[in-house]
């Protein structure tokens, strides 16, 4: 029972490459036939990957099995699961039909994307330049929100983008292309603003040491 967090932040660690494979697959266009079982497995994937990134922390705290490989791990399947779901995300709105469509979505959603992946790949580079001067930036809670928020917003974006796979006769209104858009900016907004406190931190660390 102590292995269970470890076991559930390897099953987000697999779950993310294969959702990341999956977007890459329908986006690459070459199995149309199959586009829908995988647009519907990624959803699914991701839902239960994100699911598991509250639970293992949760379960190791109440459980008191906190272990060093768990705390390695769990920060690599965030990124992994959220960096994966972008790049594949971009992939499959680069080949949407519709040339109009197509662009409105990549306009609005390259900026965040951007802001996101420059932002999760600079902290990971900061704390690996700091760990040998022996400065560590612990994991505040706007950063925990902003994992989450940004969950969120991919989840949406996926139901949205992923529309037809679903097979449902209703048209999606506009309305919810906003709502997950908007829900995608304001992660990038508050990734952004982390990024930007971990950086004075790491400052202020800096300068105290001389």
């Amino acid at each position: 029972m102590k292995q269970i967090p470890n076991l559930l932040t390897g099953l987000r660690l697999v779950l993310s490459v294969l959702v990341f494979a999956a977007l890459l697959v329908i986006g690459a266009g070459r199995w149309p036939a199959a586009g829908f079982v995988l647009a519907r497995f990624a959803l699914i994937g991701f839902v239960v990957a994100a699911v598991t990134d509250f639970f293992d922390g949760w379960l190791a705290r109440r459980w008191e099995v906190v272990s060093l490989a768990g705390a390695i791990l769990d920060p690599i399947g965030d990124k992994i699961l959220v960096c994966g779901t972008i790049l594949g995300l971009l992939s499959v709105v680069g080949l949407a039909r519709d040339t109009a469509a197509r662009l409105n979505l990549m306009t609005v959603l390259l900026a965040p994307s951007a802001l996101i992946l420059f932002r999760e790949f600079a902290v990971s580079a900061l704390r690996e330049v700091l760990a040998p001067m022996g400065i560590k930036l612990p994991v505040t809670f706007v950063a925990k929100t902003k994992t989450t928020l940004q969950l969120v917003a991919l989840g949406a974006l996926m139901v949205v983008i992923l529309w037809p796979a679903w097979g449902l006769t209703a048209t999606l209104p506009p309305a919810a292309l906003n709502l997950a858009e908007g829900l995608y900016a304001l992660a990038a907004a508050i990734t952004l603003w982390t990024g930007l406190e971990y950086g004075r931190a790491a400052w202020v660390a800096l300068r105290a040491k001389g």
